[in-house]
């Protein structure tokens, strides 16, 4: 990623398309691999939750390795961690995040349109509760100190498999399934399936993301604080846009 404020327009928006991209297919894999498993497991919450849980880590793999090399957050608190740290623009931020969350929505359309259901259809699963807002703080901080301290350890080419094991993992051990991202979180009040979430609870969920995302920077800080800029970190991951930076 280019330095704030030294790309052009077109690597800017060649960005966003990435995050707008990466957050519909990641977003189309959990409600579409909820809807299936529910269909495939209906009398098995276990199964159901396994099955969404592997196709969820799995595909996080799969699209960080192709998007990573031009962006690959899919979640605005990283993009508002990736700012905190300097590593984008205000404005880059603004352009992220709203790809972010309208790829996401779009993906949550997408599935419920490719299991011939309509294309919308806001959840009515509440996910309210002290236990499930402590879940999304968890979730979100573990996720973003697994994010900056592989990268800021400067073994970017891990990512994606941490991410992917992480978030696989965080199905099971929190509470909440691990939301851990507004962007999604948002998304999943358009579809009344197995991944689904009330209006009505996302902005609590929002609201403990964003806590955790902002523990989990200052953690980063004081785990990595002589670590290479973090600009210079994720331009490691595109050879071509670190040369055209600094050639």
């Amino acid at each position: 990623m280019d330095t704030p404020g030294s790309g052009d327009r077109y690597t800017v928006w060649r960005k966003a398309f990435a995050e707008f991209l990466g957050s519909a297919l990641l977003v189309a894999t959990v409600v579409g691999s909820g809807i299936a498993a529910q269909t495939l497991s209906p009398d098995d919450v276990g199964l159901q939750l396994l099955e969404n849980s592997i196709a969820t880590g799995a595909v996080l793999v799969a699209l960080i390795l192709a998007l990573g090399p031009v962006s690959a957050a899919f979640n605005p608190v990283v993009t508002l961690a990736e700012r905190a740290l300097g590593a984008v623009t205000n404005s880059e931020a603004a352009i992220f995040i709203t790809a972010q969350v309208t790829g996401a929505c779009l993906g949550s359309v997408l599935a419920n349109l490719m299991f011939e259901l309509d294309a919308v259809t806001i959840s009515t699963k509440e996910r309210s509760g002290g236990g499930l807002w402590l879940a999304e703080v968890v979730a979100t901080f573990g996720l973003l100190v697994v994010i900056f301290g592989v990268v800021r350890s400067g073994r970017d080419a891990l990512v994606p498999f941490a991410v992917g094991g992480y978030i696989a993992a965080a199905y099971w051990f929190t509470s909440s399934t691990s939301f851990a991202n507004p962007a999604v979180t948002i998304a999943r009040t358009l579809t009344d399936t197995f991944a689904g979430i009330d209006p009505t609870s996302v902005l609590a969920f929002v609201a403990m993301q964003l806590i955790g995302g902002a523990l989990a920077v200052g953690a980063v800080l004081a785990l990595y604080p002589h670590a290479r800029d973090v600009a210079a970190d994720v331009a490691d991951l595109n050879p071509t846009e670190k040369d055209r930076t600094h050639g």
